[in-house]
């Protein structure tokens, strides 16, 4: 079992960038749906992005399609997010999340997500 640590939140006005990182430990990297979510106060947890085991997949919200670009390093064992034309909507805890296996339709069901990282917060201001 992978565990997972983001990194690279902070607060940025409207329009600007910022990548979020998420390294991993642990055994198996390779062989994981990885993906990311997000939660603001009040709101329940989103999927924003997934990518598939090998990488040769990748799933967005409509949310933020075209915005984000979701990647990994597999040597580095490390997950990114790319976000880009960030708006005050995207105000919100960011967690990186591994299943083992496919991603799948579903891939935005934090159910089917059993390891989690801590979360590391993005604050757009506008």
């Amino acid at each position: 079992q992978v565990q997972l640590v983001e990194s690279g939140g902070g607060s940025v006005q409207a329009g600007g960038s910022l990548r979020l990182s998420c390294a991993a430990s642990g055994n198996g990297y390779p062989r994981y749906c990885l993906a990311w979510f997000r939660q603001a106060p009040g709101k329940e947890r989103e999927g924003v992005a997934a990518i598939s085991p090998g990488g040769y997949s990748t799933f967005y919200s409509d949310s933020v399609k075209g915005r984000f670009t979701i990647s990994q390093d597999i040597a580095k064992n490390t997950l990114f997010l790319e976000m880009n034309s960030l708006e005050p909507e995207d105000t919100a805890m960011y967690y990186c999340a591994a299943m083992y296996g496919l991603c799948g339709g579903a891939w935005y069901s934090s159910l089917r997500y059993k390891t989690w990282g801590q979360g590391t917060q993005v604050t757009v201001s506008s």
